[in-house]
């Protein structure tokens, strides 16, 4: 039906007659002549229809937006002083010789236009509308380009694409699984996919040394931009290669793909240790692009008359530390205030703050309400710890660990964006060294997942000491984003069931879930280790859209839902029956009736 899509007529084709297919984008009756933008996926081209051809020109006068169309015409230059240097086709336009009209439409729920204000409930119900935008249409085509230079790179190098199951078990993956009950076991359950993690160990122990697979997972867990309860992984693991190994793999690819298709060099990708991140920047994922740092001064104000400095100061797990915001001094009150609030969305009781009007004044030198508890030195050696300047302003933490990394991470960021502070580049780096555990209430849980193996530790050194123990585990950021995490992953048996056993799970339950991953790591398991990339995350930075949801074709909304195909649906009782389950909401309500 067509010979050419829109975006690809230039002026090499001029005075040759083509065929094309595609939508109405709009129409224009200019003094008897009628003009229309055709659109398909690859662009818009002008097409002009002359009322000497009267029943074509009849046809043209009954089009409408989005009307669905078949053109054959000429092309030609566009006319001097009409081309238009924005558009892809503006060289060219197609006299319009036929025209077929293969669907109406009938009048759009939703606006179409570049500038549209429609709600994302809007948006997600009349997705098909949505999605012939032209900038949802170029962002779905640079997904597939991202997709099809990965799965390029890795197979080059030697991956080979393996599929694994959606149909599984459940496993602690640090979110809830969506359960699937089974007709042939009633009363069992499957679980979709938090990850294909011990699928793809099972393929290293399988000797396929080298797996990818860009794969659908899914974890029902509260919602935000960058999250959906089913998302898309790059999944990567490998056998008989080291983190560093791995690591220099999936940075070359990720290089690669933005050289290619963004024409960025990303350059050196700096490693930083969590316990540096964390220290520096409050965060395990830092935006390097933005120039502020969480700076310590505990040991300088743990004597001074202000408790809420003094008591974290002099606290084993207190942490007093400052922001130095350059040129912040011209914040108003107003705005001081709602950064208190701010932080008190991350459990922070309040936010200190002083004003820098002269540098090496000491107390003079400070505007501030906490001005009088501070002593000259004091004064003067934070400023100078902080690299403050003249018309500065400096924003305290004090508090818990806990509570000041997160608060004064998240401020940090805020502040960074508010005050145009955050440059304009890429800034990608690798964060390694995180704890195998965290301890929450006497509880050890796992930082990644409990397959990450410790770093050059037997199971009885971890078992003495597994608080402080160092995990072979790494993430790639890029400008404050996680793109992907992984980690070198246990391959001997008595270390998985140690760490079962640190985590808190009886021989009986990690029996009952995991017994086929210890009975595999008994016969010969090779080392291996791997990482999984986020691909919803890395389109969206690279189209710089701010949610992933603009850059899927079908996402769910922040509360789960489909409000295109009203999903989740009731399942009706023949349907409950026959699976041997009850609905708890059914009978709660015919109760209440």
């Amino acid at each position: 039906m067509r010979s050419h899509y829109c975006g690809d007529i230039n002026a090499s084709l001029v005075d040759q007659e083509v065929t094309l297919v595609g939508w109405v984008n709009r129409r224009r009756d200019l003094g008897g002549v009628i003009f229309l933008d055709l659109r398909d996926r690859e662009g818009i081209l002008q097409v002009v229809y002359d009322p000497d051809l009267k029943d074509v020109f009849e046809t043209a006068n009954k089009l409408r937006n989005e009307f669905c169309v078949q053109v054959k015409g000429r092309v030609r230059l566009r006319p001097e002083g009409q081309r238009n240097s924005t558009m892809k086709t503006g060289e060219v336009e197609l006299l319009g010789l036929e025209l077929t009209i293969l669907n109406a439409s009938a009048p759009l729920p939703i606006n179409m236009d570049s500038n549209q204000t429609n709600s994302e409930e809007q948006r997600l119900k009349y997705r098909y509308l949505d999605l012939r935008r032209p900038e949802m249409t170029e962002r779905l085509i640079f997904r597939s380009k991202v997709t099809s230079a990965v799965r390029n790179y890795l197979d080059e190098n030697g991956f080979l694409d393996m599929e694994t199951p959606i149909l599984t078990k459940a496993t602690p993956e640090g979110a809830r699984d969506y359960l699937v009950p089974s007709r042939t076991h009633k009363g069992k359950f499957f679980a979709l996919p938090q990850s294909p993690q011990l699928f793809k160990q099972l393929l290293m122990m399988s000797g396929f040394d080298r797996y990818y697979q860009i794969v659908k997972c899914f974890r029902d867990e509260d919602l935000r931009a960058d999250r959906q309860p089913e998302f898309t992984q790059i999944d990567i693991e490998t056998s008989f290669l080291t983190a560093d190994q791995i690591q220099a793999i999936t940075e070359d690819m990720i290089r690669g793909l933005f050289k290619k298709l963004l024409n960025v060099d990303l350059g050196d990708f700096p490693r930083m240790s969590y316990a540096e991140a964390m220290r520096r920047f409050g965060s395990d994922k830092p935006d390097l692009r933005n120039p502020m740092e969480l700076t310590d001064v505990a040991d300088l104000v743990k004597d001074v008359e202000f408790k809420v400095f003094q008591e974290p100061a002099n606290d084993a797990n207190g942490r007093v530390v400052v922001i130095n915001v350059p040129g912040g001094a011209s914040l108003s009150r107003k705005n001081i205030d709602e950064y208190g609030k701010f932080v008190g969305i991350y459990g922070a009781k309040g936010l200190a703050w002083a004003k820098v009007n002269q540098v090496g004044s000491g107390v003079e030198g400070l505007q501030s309400p906490i001005a009088k508890f501070l002593n000259d030195d004091v004064v003067n050696a934070i400023t100078e710890r902080a690299g403050s300047k003249d018309g500065d302003i400096l924003l305290f933490g004090a508090d818990n660990k806990t509570i000041v990394a997160e608060a004064m991470g998240a401020l940090r960021l805020k502040v960074g964006e508010d005050l145009d502070l955050v440059e304009d580049k890429w800034a990608p780096l690798w964060v390694v060294d995180f704890p195998m555990f965290e301890e929450v209430d006497g509880q050890l849980h796992a930082i990644h997942h409990p397959f990450t193996a410790p770093r050059n530790m037997t199971p009885e050194e971890l078992a003495a000491d597994p608080v402080n123990a160092i995990s072979d585990a790494y993430d790639m950021v890029l400008n404050g984003c996680e793109l992907g995490g992984g980690s070198v992953r246990i391959h001997n048996q008595e270390m998985q069931a140690m760490v079962f056993k640190l985590l808190g799970i009886s021989d009986e339950e990690a029996q009952e879930k995991f017994g086929f991953l210890l009975e595999a790591l008994r016969y010969g398991t090779p080392p291996h280790a791997g990482l999984a990339f986020g691909l919803d995350r890395i389109v969206m930075l690279m189209t710089n859209t701010a949610s992933i949801r603009d850059v899927m074709a079908f996402p769910k909304t922040t509360t789960a839902a489909c409000p295109l195909t009203n999903a989740p649906g009731e399942a009706n009782e023949a349907q409950l029956t026959e699976l041997g389950i009850a609905s708890l909401v059914k009978a709660d309500e015919q109760e209440s009736e």
